[in-house]
């Protein structure tokens, strides 16, 4: 019976095989490890802590400017101050003086000399009256001397002269007599152009010109050196000597000039 009996022999498993880790690696290879995050299974391995760096980007390097860019700058910007600077001052000045133009008329003319000579000249000889206002009540005027006084016909200068040095004060008129003396050579086409404009329309357009230094006196300042230009369209009757000529029509125009 007991030789009947099979004897079971129980196969011995290796008991360190039990205990060995799997042969299959953890992180594949041909990666690294710091690719690959920790699995989140196991709770015997810490989480991996996912940092977010800023980005930092780098700043061009400045660009250094030229001493002639810097130097047109500053002229600008001086020349800006200068500009506003003149133009507050203007500005007060005209608020504290309230400038006014001044006003110019020729009242009278007469003729003393407007003969025709043998030799195809010219002599003529006016004397005119001329009106100055200042209206300003702040402002006077010097009249200084280079002054100059001219009488046209079309482009032919007739007479000329004048203007004698005087002040004139504030909301002051004075009326100038001023004696002007010409001649003009080759008139011949000269006396024929006045002798059919006077039969044609009845009168003769005149030019007077005048050129005039002045100086102008804000308060107890004197400034400096300007020119006042008047320009008068006059109409007269007619161009004969020994007459008081009749104006018909006048009218001044006024410009300064630095």
């Amino acid at each position: 019976m007991a030789d009947h009996q099979q004897k079971i022999h129980p196969v011995q498993e290796d008991v360190e095989a039990q205990h060995t880790p799997p042969t299959v690696p953890l992180v594949p290879r041909g990666s690294s490890k710091s690719d690959q995050s920790a699995p989140q299974d196991d709770p015997h391995v810490p989480p991996l802590i996912q940092r977010t760096l800023p980005v930092v980007h780098s700043r061009p390097p400045k660009k250094k400017r030229s001493c002639c860019c810097k130097f047109f700058c500053w002229t600008i910007s001086l020349l800006l101050l200068l500009i506003i600077a003149i133009a507050i001052t203007l500005g007060i000045l005209y608020l504290v003086f309230q400038p006014k133009i001044p006003k110019y008329s020729v009242d009278r003319m007469q003729i003393t000399e407007f003969n025709f000579s043998s030799d195809s000249s010219l002599e003529a000889t006016f004397n005119v009256t001329i009106t100055a206002t200042n209206p300003n009540k702040k402002i006077g005027i010097y009249y200084e001397g280079g002054s100059h006084i001219t009488v046209w016909y079309s482009d032919t200068q007739l007479c000329e002269g004048s203007i004698p040095k005087f002040y004139q004060g504030h909301q002051n008129t004075t009326v100038l007599n001023l004696p002007l003396t010409g001649q003009t050579q080759n008139a011949t086409a000269l006396a024929t152009s006045i002798q059919q404009q006077q039969q044609q329309s009845g009168n003769v357009p005149l030019d007077l010109k005048v050129d005039q230094p002045v100086r102008v006196k804000l308060g107890k300042l004197k400034l400096m050196k300007v020119k006042f230009a008047v320009r008068c369209n006059l109409v007269v009757d007619s161009l004969t000597a020994d007459n008081s000529i009749s104006i018909q029509s006048s009218s001044c125009k006024f410009k300064l000039r630095l």
